[in-house]
């Protein structure tokens, strides 16, 4: 028999209550904005799935493994790939612990009697599972794409070298130029998409992080540039900029950014804050640039998973690796550091118990 106080909602009255919960958690910084509509997003697509009438309370064990399941099947619209782009392990962990959120609050306020979420079986392996455009460069794959940005960075077009692209006599210049100059004068974007390709490989951002980004979020100190970025929860973190990257985003500043009043550090050539998935297509068009020996297709996130990755090879200390990322604890970084190939023999070529003392030991 169902308690007395059971309230038996459907699933859509249950998942709009919800999200308006879950979004008012943005206002007090308990949840970003962007982490607030990926939940809202995962329930719209667990309402879909499980059917807008159908009783919260109802629904099983069995019948969340179903909608697992047919979330497992879904076509990825995010990006087209060869195998059908169907949802990655990461992305069916993700809607997941959507759903798992929802029922634990479904059950504290009395829509459900038991978690059906307790009596599931389906479960994705999120690293084995990771597709590999998420995974990290190699070093080489790495210093391939950072090369282009920085030769982008060096010679992008801004209002000092635009209907410069061509030689002297106009010659075949290459397809870059050529690419160039079918190109308005208001459209070339390439100091720019230098800058985003050398903050996302040396810094590690989220993308959210970067779009969000305002050019007095940039500042000096001691003749340092440091980038004050605003991540999850409202919290702040001020990370010092490479050399190389203070330069690229002078150059950019001076010649590439477009004269607006809009105070976004990365534009469109239209002159509007740049869009989350606008960001893909920039590191695509990059990576069209490094030898193809050395290019291999990566997502915003899998350059994020790069940063951590060779910063931890390189023996940086854990918990500054974990400040430059923006991560509350240090257990948070292994899901972001992925093997590369040959560090074993090299760490076993190495082994400080094997080391000849030096003299005066």
């Amino acid at each position: 028999m169902r308690p007395a106080d059971l309230n038996r909602l459907t699933v859509q009255e249950s998942a709009d209550r919800y999200v308006e919960l879950v979004r008012a958690k943005t206002l007090t910084g308990a949840l970003s904005m962007a982490t607030a509509e990926v939940y809202a997003r995962d329930v719209a697509t667990f309402v879909a799935l499980a059917g807008e009438e159908t009783v919260l309370d109802d629904l099983t064990g069995e019948d969340v493994d179903a909608i697992l399941l047919a979330f497992a099947r879904k076509p990825d619209g995010r990006r087209a790939v060869p195998d059908g782009g169907l949802q990655s392990a990461s992305s069916q962990s993700r809607f997941r612990r959507s759903i798992s959120a929802l029922f634990k609050h479904a059950t504290l306020t009395g829509w459900v009697q038991i978690n059906p979420m307790a009596l599931t079986t389906v479960t994705a392996k999120e690293r084995g599972g990771l597709r590999p455009e998420r995974r990290a460069l190699t070093r080489e794959q790495a210093q391939g794409l950072i090369g282009a940005a920085v030769d982008l960075g060096g010679h992008g077009g801004g209002p000092d070298d635009r209907g410069r692209e061509g030689g002297p006599e106009g010659g075949d210049d290459g397809p870059a130029v050529t690419a160039r100059r079918s190109q308005r004068r208001d459209q070339h974007t390439e100091l720019r998409d230098g800058l985003i390709v050398l903050l996302l490989s040396t810094m590690g951002p989220r993308v959210s992080e970067l779009v969000r980004a305002n050019v007095e979020d940039f500042y000096t100190n001691d003749g340092v540039r440091y980038w004050r970025i605003f991540g999850k929860g409202g919290k702040t973190r001020d990370v010092p900029l490479p050399g190389d990257v203070a330069r690229v985003l002078e150059a950019y500043l001076a010649r590439g950014r477009p004269a607006t009043q809009d105070k976004a550090l990365l534009l469109s050539w239209r002159g509007r804050r740049l869009a989350r998935g606008d960001v893909q297509a920039v590191i695509d068009r990059v990576q069209r640039r490094v030898d193809p020996d050395r290019r291999r297709s990566v997502t915003p996130h899998g350059l994020r998973h790069t940063t951590a990755t060779h910063l931890l090879a390189d023996a940086v200390d854990m918990d500054a690796v974990r400040r430059v990322l923006g991560h509350s604890d240090l257990a948070t970084l292994g899901r972001y550091r992925d093997e590369l190939p040959g560090e074993l023999e090299v760490a076993m070529r190495s082994h400080p118990l094997l080391r000849k003392p030096s003299r005066g030991e």
